[in-house]
C-alpha cells in the first residue's frame, strides 16, 4: 500500500508541475552533461520500481539521415499501479501516460 501511495504521489506530482507550466512543459537545470543526467535519472526511475519503456537516442537517429542533433534523448517511464487510479478517475489523462522526461 505505501508503493502506491508513493507512486500515486510520484504521477500527481509530475501532473501539477505540468499542469502549472504556461507551455505544458517544466525546464530544469541539470549540473551534469545531457548522458550523466539521463542515466542518473533512469537510476532514479528504476529505483522508485518505475517501468523503463523506452530510452530514445534523437541524436543518434539525426545522426542515421546525415544530420546532428545537440545530445537528445527522451525516457518513457511508468507504472499501471500508478497511472491507472488517475486514468479511472479521467480516461483521457492516458494522453499523458506513461510518464515522459526529454533532456
Amino acid at each position: 500500500m505505501k508503493l502506491r501511495h508513493a507512486l500515486a504521489g510520484i504521477v500527481l506530482s509530475a501532473m501539477v508541475s505540468l499542469a502549472g507550466a504556461a507551455d505544458g512543459l517544466v525546464a530544469v537545470k541539470s549540473p551534469h552533461n545531457a548522458k550523466a543526467t539521463m542515466d542518473r535519472l533512469e537510476a532514479l526511475v528504476k529505483e522508485r520500481d518505475l517501468n523503463v519503456f523506452a530510452r530514445i537516442d534523437h541524436a543518434a537517429g539525426a545522426a542515421k539521415i546525415g544530420k546532428s542533433l545537440r545530445p537528445t534523448e527522451l525516457l518513457i517511464f511508468g507504472n499501471p499501479q500508478g497511472g491507472t487510479p488517475f486514468m479511472e478517475c479521467a480516461q483521457s489523462v492516458g494522453i499523458d501516460l506513461p510518464l515522459k522526461a526529454l533532456v
